[in-house]
């Protein structure tokens, strides 16, 4: 059945439409415009005095709504604890799921992938990101430094055979032994592979991005810092066009101003704005589990327990979002640079073609920002999860 719906405001990743409108035939977006549509087959929907955009895509989350995608326990906990952690982000706008897992022994990271490939073939998770464990024990960040290891060719293969497919990101210190070649495998399977938690110099992580990778994973947190004499891999990530560059925008990971300079810098159309967010996303305070270490939550700030390593995020989409717009007032460059980084980047970056934009033939997937800039609706796949009140 066709659907159009009508709003004050219509952002893609590429127009503002005031007034906008989009029709849906089922899961499909079938047109998209200003003003009114000239013909309106099927029901119409007046949403109003809103702002609808293109449904979040998250590249890097761990959890939320006080469960996460890294746990353990057989396979239904796994699928109950995935499904309340990627509904407690649906109802935020984020309508296409990285499963993100941290670093484990090598039997639980192959039971957690188990875990969630049937929710990946089933649509329900966009795909599965590895991050950890061949990671720098320097740059460890919240992931356990008893089971970080170097890659190993055989282990990588049996999580893709186990994965089959699911497996969309790794992430990988490239100047692990053995890491160019494992990057060059990674790549070779079809896997997006990302730089992250790394004490590399320049010329390794050039190397890297040589050998295939693609993506910077929370660039600066859990990595060497820039340096005038040594500038490691900031600038060698930030400096590569071929490079999509994840930044924790929580106001948290890194100050307000560094995403202007990494925008001004490197373009905003390289920026993929993530949540990291761990099992407390969606919670209030207290105590949590992030793998199998100790995690607590203070004023909104997730720190592993005993320490002042910041363990994730308890960010969701729809804040990141409005943080960014808001900083440039609501205006349309502002609106625009913010669908980007959410949603089409993202999309982009991972190949998920169907996700990212209001356009036609991609998901009909979106988010509804009421006058107050609340989110007061979500649509994913032409279904609504939340549903605004029409006009």
């Amino acid at each position: 059945m066709t659907e159009t719906l009508l709003a004050a405001r219509v952002v893609t990743a590429t127009e503002v439409h005031s007034p906008g409108w989009i029709s849906i035939d089922r899961e499909r977006i079938t047109g998209v415009g200003a003003g009114l549509p000239s013909v309106r087959d099927g029901e119409v929907h007046d949403l109003g005095d809103v702002t609808v955009v293109p449904g979040f895509v998250d590249t890097h989350v761990h959890g939320g709504g006080g469960a996460g995608y890294t746990g353990v326990g057989n396979e239904v906990s796994l699928r109950q604890a995935a499904l309340i952690a990627r509904d407690a982000h649906l109802q935020h706008g984020t309508t296409a799921t990285m499963a993100s897992l941290v670093t484990m022994d090598a039997e639980a990271l192959l039971h957690g992938v188990r875990g969630l490939t049937e929710l990946v073939r089933e649509g329900v998770l966009g795909g599965i990101h590895l991050e950890g464990p061949w990671l720098s024990r320097a740059r460890a960040g919240a992931h356990a430094v008893s089971q970080l290891r170097d890659p190993d060719p055989a282990e990588i293969a049996a999580l893709l055979a186990a994965g089959d497919g699911a497996i969309a990101m790794v992430t990988i210190a490239p100047e692990l032994p053995g890491a160019i070649d494992a990057i060059e495998q990674l790549t070779a399977a079809g896997v997006v592979v990302a730089i992250g938690h790394s004490d590399a110099d320049y010329e390794t992580v050039v190397n890297a991005i040589a050998a295939g990778a693609r993506v910077a994973t929370h660039l600066f947190n859990a990595m060497r810092p820039l340096d005038h004499r040594e500038p490691g891999p900031v600038l060698a990530l930030m400096e590569d066009p071929r490079v999509a560059l994840e930044l924790i925008a929580d106001g948290t990971h890194l100050h307000p101003s560094v995403l202007g300079w990494v925008e001004a810098a490197a373009g905003v159309d390289r920026v993929l704005l993530v949540s990291d967010a761990m099992d407390a996303a969606g919670c209030g305070d207290g105590e949590y589990k992030l793998g199998e270490l100790d995690v607590e939550v203070r004023d909104g700030v997730a720190r592993l327990c005993g320490d002042d390593t910041i363990a994730g995020s308890t960010a969701t989409m729809d804040l990141l979002f409005r943080a960014r717009a808001e900083s440039g007032g609501w205006s349309s460059d502002a609106l625009l640079a913010a669908v980007r980084e959410t949603a089409t980047n993202p999309a982009r970056a991972l190949s998920w073609g169907n996700e990212g934009d209001i356009a036609v033939d991609k998901h009909a997937s979106m988010v509804v920002f009421d006058r107050s800039r609340v989110v007061s609706g979500v649509m994913r796949r032409g279904e609504w999860v939340r549903e605004p009140e029409s006009n």
